[in-house]
């Protein structure tokens, strides 16, 4: 008996379907951002996206029950955060503008995105001796 090799799947399973639309194709990495929090690798999502897509956006968002909050950016982009109910309640307590949250915020965010822990400590460090400026003072 032979065993048969399965074929690779280039793509998540959320992709399947119609992508022919430029609007979709303009979010697969929103798509597998939600791909990447449904199957628990991500409990937060932050992704920059073009703001005629949040209609879109949201409309998944909701569809799907996952908790978010949006922040524009520029006219034409938008921050959209997303994921667990209790990351996504910290994140509205932030600033929308990045570049003037506290630096304490910065590492939370940094630490609930999954970026890596030591790294978010000597970010956090270099930002409280001036090496990296940020918009706020430290509390």
């Amino acid at each position: 008996m032979s065993l048969g090799v399965l074929p690779y799947r280039s793509t998540p399973p959320i992709f399947q379907g119609k992508v022919s639309s430029p609007a979709n194709k303009d979010l697969r990495v929103f798509h597998h951002h939600i791909y990447e929090f449904k199957k628990g690798i991500r409990n937060l999502i932050l992704t920059t996206e073009k703001a005629s897509s949040r209609g879109l956006i949201e409309q998944r968002l909701q569809n799907l029950n996952i908790d978010y909050v949006i922040h524009e950016v520029a006219p034409d982009k938008i921050n959209v955060y997303f994921g667990a109910a209790e990351c996504v309640n910290v994140v509205k307590t932030f600033n929308p503008k990045l570049n003037e949250i506290t630096p304490e915020q910065d590492f939370m965010l940094g630490i609930m995105l999954g970026y890596d822990r030591v790294k978010q400590c000597a970010r956090y460090m270099r930002i409280l001796n001036n090496e990296i400026k940020l918009g706020k003072k430290p509390l």
